[in-house]
């Protein structure tokens, strides 16, 4: 597959080009020698590649998060889990594609897994609706919930949105009565929730599978309340302040786990996870494998208070004497 470039990787576009003409050059004509001409280009563009992601801006971050070679839901159950039987419909209206979940197996025992799906192409997008779920999705993954809890599963949740489908047909069938619904119930489901941001955490399109007992964020994935295009229409009306938006939010995992928002970070591959699938996979893996470990040793009603104590302690404020 082709690679796509950022606006701000213009200058490590230009290089790996000239890295892919030399490399062609060298199939066609095997008897010259390029291989110190190479190597100086591979170097300045792992270089190049270090000084822009060691300084990303919150609006840059927001842009890899995005990235349409970026691995999905999809991605993580093919790599991940083994013996995945995707579960479909809410059982009151329709199946949404915006959400996919079902049973697994991650190490040798059984999961639920849920997660939202952009599309890869045009016609998936479309059929996905760009990752942003109606109302019968949120009213699955509360069914897969359940079930979970039924059979003592736990859940890991794979979080990747826009945010909900604000359509007039989703409103219509109850959009925030789903999404407040998923929020009460997940507070008090009695098993363990393991939840990962793997690109976009957008709003309560996120929360519905997002109150967890412990939340990893993608090193480069985020997580806010409203885009920060939204944010810029309504603060400034213009979405060209998206940047200084996205910077006011602190939308980052950097900045949310300074906020105590998210729990850990899942360090990705330079360049972000779409450069090395494959690593970025192992890592996510290993991470899962590690705090669901954790969640699995503690008793139900001990995981219950911590979950209610942690969710209890957002908002938090100190006022400042006058």
């Amino acid at each position: 597959m082709k690679k796509t470039y950022l606006e701000f990787e213009k200058l490590i576009e230009s290089i790996e080009t000239k890295i892919d003409i030399l490399k062609a050059a060298q199939d066609d004509h095997p008897s010259i020698d390029i291989n110190t001409e190479l190597k100086q280009l591979e170097n300045k563009a792992d270089k190049s590649l270090h000084d822009i992601y060691d300084n990303l801006s919150a609006w840059q971050v927001s842009q890899v998060a995005r990235h349409p070679q970026r691995p999905y839901t999809l991605d993580y159950i093919e790599h991940i889990f083994t013996d995945f039987e995707e579960l479909h419909g809410d059982r009151a209206y329709a199946d949404d594609p915006a959400i996919v979940g079902g049973i697994a197996t991650f190490e040798g025992r059984s999961v639920m897994v849920i997660g939202h799906q952009k599309g890869r192409d045009v016609k998936e997008r479309q059929y996905r609706n760009f990752g942003m779920p109606r109302p019968e999705g949120y009213r699955k993954a509360l069914r897969l919930y359940r079930l979970a809890e039924k059979f003592k599963l736990p859940i890991i949740t794979l979080i990747d949105t826009p945010g909900a489908y604000p359509g007039i047909g989703a409103e219509e069938r109850g959009q925030s009565e789903a999404i407040a619904r998923n929020l009460y119930v997940m507070a008090e489901l009695k098993t363990p929730i393991l939840g990962v941001v793997i690109g976009e955490g957008g709003s309560g399109g996120a929360l519905a599978l997002g109150v967890v007992d412990h939340l990893m964020m993608l090193q480069h994935a985020i997580y806010s309340v409203i885009s920060p295009e939204g944010c810029a229409s309504i603060l400034w009306k213009k979405q060209e302040k998206a940047a200084i938006a996205a910077d006011k939010l602190g939308i980052t995992a950097e900045r949310l786990k300074d906020f105590g928002l998210t729990d850990s970070i899942v360090p990705e591959p330079l360049g972000g996870a779409h450069r090395d699938i494959p690593k970025v996979m192992k890592t996510v893996k290993i991470a899962i494998k590690r705090e669901l470990d954790k969640l699995s040793q503690q008793p139900i009603d001990i995981l219950l208070d911590v979950r209610y104590q942690k969710l209890m302690s957002y908002g938090q404020v100190t006022e400042s004497g006058s």
